[in-house]
């Protein structure tokens, strides 16, 4: 085995093993931790720290050290909203960088340095959470008296079409078939979810629309009749109320539907008070829409009224549904990367600020997603939104690790991007991790799939293998697990609208092995405080295995996934400060090992598969979970 290099033995994270926050307010103070190799030729450390823009260092001291590691603590003061901060080490070799990113012999920029946020509140029940996501009309059917009739109206020219629950959805028809699914149904399958181990929902568009996606809103204040209307939302609350579960709505202040009040007035009329929510090029016909699509005109937040109708005012859209009797717990932003955004008129950030006022006004313990398919990281710096949907931070460089990944262009070219080598896996996860502050890097929304992309186990060749091994790394990745309805129990689904088939309710189609699968890892990820809020060190990143640690003070972790057999036989933990002697147990199946010569055997590890390795807490805790991955 070669021998690691000191510096990969360094570790610092903002989880609570090496920082110690006294009061996380401005004028605060932290006290942080750092950990390397008793080997590790280290004669100094200084926290750097750049409050109101001039450097400052601050040196650290060294603890008395441990078997294997060499201990450094410092203090921190929180001076600011957001203080950054990296480490100067000093060593017989010259002098080294450590900051989120990594460890330098170049000084960084700050881009990179730790982030601790100062008066930034989290909301508090996000830590044991597993969400669900639930496209209405394909969920479950409870009252079939408010089903759409075929031809009962006109979906943008075209007559709506009533389905058969079960049948296959239709490219042909797309947003204008329906299957009769409604909040009732949601209601009546609650059970099943508290059973599954789901404590939050998260709900694509319920307000009235004319198409089943319901991103083409036609009135922001009802939901839509079809889906049983707002006493059917209030039915809900009561009922996630009764299991302590949570609820959060899908809302779309990009854009609204071209039959909307609003837009038909402004078509209407050029000086109609609505007028100003639109960019006309040329009225009436020639307005900005969503990437074009004309049923779809861009809201224009230039308008001052139509920030107090969304959001700013006492009795905007989205301040209304975080009341009484609905009591929704946050919002999921549709396509956080375009609000704001036209062209000479870059209103993103200063929207996206406004909106976190209002909300958090309104229930500071509300949690504010935004959708970005890219880099969202400026928008999680503490001041917008407490979390993106972490497509490319998590989902997207796991699928393409695991078996390739298909892009789509701007110009509906499809673009094949290859398999991903493993260290590039761990590349993108950590570069993505890096740039935004802990506290919100474990309130990042996970996914391995949603309404928008290919079923994740159609787009892993049916392999149920892989599958397993995504759903391990889903659930014990720093942030918040959601399931897309269907993949528990195994659903398949191309490319949209086919990834938005009806849930089969017949247990005889599940998957019964893949549903045990998602329900033991949802009673891990609710029972381990190292998944909750521990933090995130990369062990291995080779082959075909990629390997990391969480860990707290009274519970370590150790995951390992390999897409493919590489022959690795044991996986070395020297560097994580494990000593010789630690007992492991693997929580699936039961196996015991003890790690020696700094390393230990991955006893079990099939060819394509993960394991979970734990000391501490949850020990002793269901010794024998065998044939449950």
């Amino acid at each position: 085995m070669t021998e690691l290099h000191w510096t990969r033995t360094i570790h610092h994270d903002p989880s609570p093993r090496y920082v110690d926050c006294h009061e996380t307010i401005i004028g605060g103070t932290a006290t942080v931790r750092l950990r390397a190799a008793l080997a590790a030729p280290i004669t100094q450390i200084y926290i750097r720290t750049c409050p109101d823009g001039e450097q400052s260092l601050t040196p650290m001291h060294r603890l008395v050290d441990d078997s294997v590691a060499q201990w450094w603590e410092g203090e921190l003061s929180l001076t600011m909203p957001r203080t950054g901060y990296r480490f100067l080490l000093i060593t017989d070799e010259g002098s080294w960088w450590l900051n989120a990113a990594g460890v330098f012999r170049h000084t960084p920029t700050d881009a990179c340095d730790f982030k601790i946020l100062a008066g930034y509140h989290a909301p508090r029940w996000l830590r044991d959470t597993v969400f669900y996501q639930i496209f209405p009309d394909r969920f479950a059917d409870g009252d079939p008296s408010n089903n759409v009739r075929t031809a009962e109206y006109l979906c943008y020219g075209r007559p709506v079409v009533a389905r058969s629950w079960g049948e296959q959805p239709s490219k042909e028809y797309g947003s204008s078939e329906f299957f009769g699914g409604d909040l009732q149904g949601v209601v009546e399958k609650l059970s099943y979810l508290e059973a599954l181990g789901i404590n939050a929902i998260y709900l694509n568009p319920i307000f009235t629309a004319p198409s089943n996606h319901k991103y083409d809103v036609a009135d922001y204040e009802e939901v839509d009749p079809h889906l049983g209307g707002n006493q059917a939302l209030v039915t809900l609350r009561r009922a996630l109320d009764e299991r302590g579960m949570k609820l959060v709505l899908d809302v779309v202040p990009n854009h609204c539907g071209s039959t909307h009040r609003w837009f038909r007035e402004a078509q209407a009329d050029p000086t109609a008070p609505t007028a100003e929510f639109f960019t006309f090029r040329r009225h009436p016909d020639q307005y900005d829409s969503w990437l074009g699509v004309r049923t779809l005109p861009k809201l224009n937040y230039r308008s001052e009224r139509l920030r107090d109708v969304m959001y700013a005012g006492p009795d905007a859209v989205m301040r209304k549904w975080l009341r009484p009797p609905f009591r929704i717990d946050g919002w999921r932003i549709d396509v956080a990367n375009m609000l704001a955004r036209q062209g000479e008129s870059q209103l993103g950030h200063k929207i996206g600020r406004g909106i976190r006022r209002a909300v958090k006004a309104e229930n500071p313990d509300a949690y504010l997603l935004g959708e970005h398919f890219f880099d969202g990281t400026p928008h999680l710096q503490g001041e917008e939104l407490d979390a993106s949907m972490n497509y490319q931070g998590f989902s997207i460089p796991l699928r393409q690790w695991l078996d390739g990944y298909e892009m789509g262009a701007f110009s509906g070219e499809k673009i094949q991007m290859g398999t991903l080598p493993t260290e590039a896996l761990a590349e993108q996860w950590l570069a993505f991790l890096a740039v935004i502050p802990w506290q919100i890097a474990l309130q990042q929304f996970n996914l391995l799939g949603s309404h928008d992309t290919t079923r994740i186990l159609t787009a892993l060749g049916e392999n149920r293998d892989l599958a397993r091994v995504a759903a391990v790394l889903l659930f014990t990745f720093p942030g918040i697990p959601c399931i897309y309805y269907g993949d528990e129990i195994g659903l398949s689904g191309g490319a949209d609208p086919d990834c938005r088939r009806c849930m089969p309710w017949d247990p005889t189609q599940w998957d019964q092995e893949l549903h045990e699968c998602y329900r033991t890892l949802a009673w891990l990820r609710r029972s381990s405080p190292a998944l909750g809020w521990g933090g995130f060190q990369l062990l291995h990143a080779a082959g075909e295995t990629i390997a990391f640690m969480r860990e707290v003070p009274e519970e370590r972790l150790i995951v390992v996934a390999r897409r493919s057999d590489d022959g690795l036989a044991a996986l070395p933990v020297c560097h994580a400060g494990i000593p010789d002697g630690t007992r492991l147990r693997e929580l699936f199946s039961g196996v015991e090992v003890v790690v020696e010569g700094g390393r230990f055997q991955l006893a079990g590890l099939p060819p394509v598969g993960a394991q979970v390795w734990v000391e501490g807490s949850l020990y002793n805790v269901h010794k024998n979970l065998s044939q449950r991955l």
